[in-house]
């Protein structure tokens, strides 16, 4: 995509989200337990195509990729928009894509990129890093389909799903398997978390209908990819969002007056600010960089860069925020708080630092040899 189109895609959903997704309308939405408004979700299908941008033009989509999303992610991560789109579009879209199987692809995204319909992917019970042993769930054979059983006890917007994919270990390796929300044997139940303007769910499965999605036992490598991709995502909201906080804080420093002067001309404030816009920009810089390394082979020591540098630069960003605003950006009605508390799922959703920190000590070290 060429930076103009770029820059375009970012005014209209920057323009977009400002109108549907204010400071007060995120409070309501986040007070109520679907967590979204549904009228806005369709829109953002239909005015913007944004669920399809990732989506093959044969199945309703644009046909673009990851470079393109990072711009919409970047902008929702800014608004703290409530919405299954990461859910959706960052997981299970590209859960299905990878897994290669033609039917699916047919079956399933059209209703996704048109907004009709949500989704979501469980990889492991905990909403963590993508690891084959971790893979909570079982699967069993039932004629020509497939009982789950187990409990995912995180699962991204799990308790609104239309469709529920999952990674299963079977006799034959990990499958992925899709569940529609009516499936006997699945219960949800919405959980209170930290992060409120993102929902989770308690999943438990009890010998749910499932249908199979590629080949059984093979959708290891496929799941992989997704996790990358996905951390990718997260990595260019949490850059928005990081961008976000440091305007707000320089905003603030610039109009805050003490002792006869704004308080942005104190030494200690100048400093912390420009600390947020070194990390801001370190982190953007990782950010763009995995966006770019998704046709290659280092997509994912560059999913795990960027996945640290994004985390830190937020929670670090969303912290100073709070403390230039000084006591009003400690209180329920500032929104600063609300950035420090998607900083801190952020951080720990798809793998902490640590985890990729040893990833990428693991990944760079196997490459060289």
């Amino acid at each position: 995509m060429a930076a103009s189109e770029a820059d375009d895609l970012r005014v209209a959903v920057r323009e977009f989200l400002k109108a549907n997704s204010p400071s007060h309308r995120v409070r309501e939405l986040m007070a109520t337990e679907s967590g979204y408004d549904e009228a806005v979700w369709r829109q953002m299908a239909e005015q913007l195509g944004l669920h399809g941008i990732a989506v093959p033009e044969e199945c309703g989509g644009a046909g673009a990729g990851i470079r393109e999303l990072a711009v919409v992610f970047e902008e929702m991560g800014a608004a703290l928009m409530c919405s299954p789109f990461f859910s959706t579009v960052a997981m299970a879209i590209p859960a299905i894509i990878t897994s290669g199987d033609q039917q699916a692809m047919a079956d399933y995204l059209p209703s996704l990129a048109d907004g009709t319909s949500t989704a979501t992917l469980v990889l492991n019970g905990r909403l963590d890093a993508w690891d084959p042993a971790n893979v909570t769930l079982t699967a069993e054979r039932d004629g020509a389909d497939f009982r789950v059983f187990g409990d995912a006890a995180l699962v991204l917007d799990g308790h609104t799903a239309d469709l529920v994919l999952v990674a299963a270990t079977s006799d034959a390796g990990i499958s992925l398997l899709v569940l529609t929300a009516d499936a006997d044997g699945m219960t949800r139940e919405p959980l209170a978390t930290l992060d409120r303007t993102r929902k989770l769910a308690r999943i438990s499965f009890d010998g749910a209908a499932a249908k199979l999605i590629g080949d059984e036992g093979a959708a290891a490598t496929g799941l992989a990819r997704t996790f990358d991709l996905a951390a990718v995502a997260l990595a260019s909201e949490q850059v928005g969002a990081a961008q976000r906080c440091l305007d707000m804080a320089v905003g603030y420093a610039k109009e805050r007056i003490q002792f006869g002067r704004a308080i942005g001309s104190f030494q200690a404030v100048k400093h912390r600010c420009a600390d947020m816009l070194v990390l801001v920009e370190g982190a953007r810089s990782a950010a763009v960089h995995a966006t770019e390394a998704t046709d290659g082979n280092d997509l994912s020591i560059a999913a795990s860069v960027a996945k640290m540098a994004c985390s830190e630069a937020f929670l670090h960003a969303a912290l100073d925020n709070m403390r230039i605003h000084g006591g009003i950006g400690f209180t329920w009605e500032h929104d600063a708080h609300l950035y420090v508390r998607r900083a801190k799922a952020t951080q720990l959703m798809l793998g902490s630092p640590d985890f990729h920190a040893e990833r990428l000590a693991r990944l760079v070290t196997s490459s060289s040899h």
